[in-house]
């Protein structure tokens, strides 16, 4: 069956962070849907990396986003028609030990990326990647929706915040004519998934433990996060592509690509869930002396369900134990299953008859 109206066949795409976790896994699923694809990322910075892993055959500059003439040859002498844009600094904790470099990174970033794309023809869509921190965190029990308040306590949250009022000035500014690429940014939950190695993350610590028989210290227990599989977060970009491929205006704005409320879980129960498919997990609590994040953040999808039609496929625990099996192949076996779980996931939205399947 024809996924995303066959809109990437043969297309041009421009991915930016491509030799991250994210950006990985999107350039695989682009790779299989016949796309041609050109990454933009600096070198994984992870050994093992997902990225080195896949060994995808495709034209990769391993260059700086901050580096706005770089940015711009690389669009100019590619000529993509559609741009993804996840080349960041990703990080909570991170980005309080090196504030300017997240700053310039996810803003300036940012800016670069769009500045070359206004100056290249070809691009017809863009859509930035940016996250559900973005949003003035208020410790609300309900969800954040696209229209709420942005901001950020943290470094990182503050800068993915001012990512979006950099999208939006350039769309009034820039991008207001009828013949004008269409823009769009994405805010999704916690990504989980195989191939991510990044440091100060939940899952990734705990793969790393259990390589090594040690045990996790657990900072936050009982803060509550959207976690999702990253092919969900990826299957509603790649959708909102399409309708942006298909010169549909109305798509050009800020989108939520969140889990079901069920899905929005506390730390320890992932713990819990992730521990019940790998036994060997080992984990402590200390709760002292960290730094600010966010304890209760949730996204409200429902713009995303009922404009785009786009909903999760997989759920949390699926999602969970394709991560557990995924690392648990790695290490046993030295197997990396990111194609055989893209396409059962694949198979799933058939079988669920997700709207993206036969759009």
């Amino acid at each position: 069956m024809p996924l995303f109206s066959n809109q990437y066949k043969n297309r041009k795409v421009l991915v930016t962070g491509h030799t991250g976790f994210k950006g990985s896994w999107l350039s695989l699923w682009l790779s299989q849907l016949e796309a041609e694809v050109c990454g933009y990322s600096l070198s994984p910075n992870t050994q093992p990396s997902h990225w080195s892993l896949l060994e995808l055959d495709i034209e990769s500059h391993y260059k700086d986003i901050r580096n706005a003439h770089s940015i711009s040859e690389v669009c100019k002498n590619f000529e993509p028609e559609i741009v993804f844009h996840l080349a960041a600094q990703p990080l909570v904790r991170p980005s309080y030990n090196e504030p300017l470099e997240t700053w310039e990174t996810n803003v300036m970033g940012t800016a670069n990326l769009l500045e070359a794309c206004r100056h290249t023809p070809s691009v017809k869509a863009i859509i930035i990647v940016t996250s559900d921190k973005c949003y003035k965190n208020q410790e609300w029990p309900w969800g954040y929706r696209e229209n709420d308040r942005l901001g950020g306590h943290d470094p990182y949250s503050a800068s993915k915040a001012a990512s979006e009022l950099v999208v939006d000035s350039f769309r009034q500014s820039f991008f207001n004519q009828s013949d004008s690429p269409l823009i769009a940014s994405v805010r999704a939950g916690n990504v989980i998934g195989g191939g991510d190695w990044a440091e100060d993350r939940l899952i990734p610590d705990l793969a790393r433990a259990v390589s090594g028989n040690k045990t996790v210290e657990i900072r936050s227990p009982n803060a509550t996060r959207p976690w999702q599989h990253v092919l969900e977060s990826l299957s509603g970009y790649l959708f909102l592509g399409q309708k942006l491929m298909e010169e549909k205006k109305d798509f050009a704005e800020a989108w939520n690509f969140g889990p079901d409320l069920s899905d929005n879980r506390k730390v320890i129960e992932i713990l819990q869930q992730m521990k019940a498919e790998w036994p060997e997990l080992k984990w402590n609590i200390n709760e002292e002396n960290h730094v600010h994040e966010a304890n209760l953040l949730y996204l409200d999808s429902s713009k995303a369900q009922k404009k785009l039609g786009w909903h999760p496929t997989w759920g949390l625990e699926t999602g969970v134990k394709s991560t557990a099996d995924w690392y648990r192949s790695y290490q046993q076996n030295n197997k990396c299953l990111s194609l055989s779980q893209l396409n059962q996931y694949i198979l799933e939205a058939q079988h669920k008859k997700i709207s993206w399947v036969n759009s």
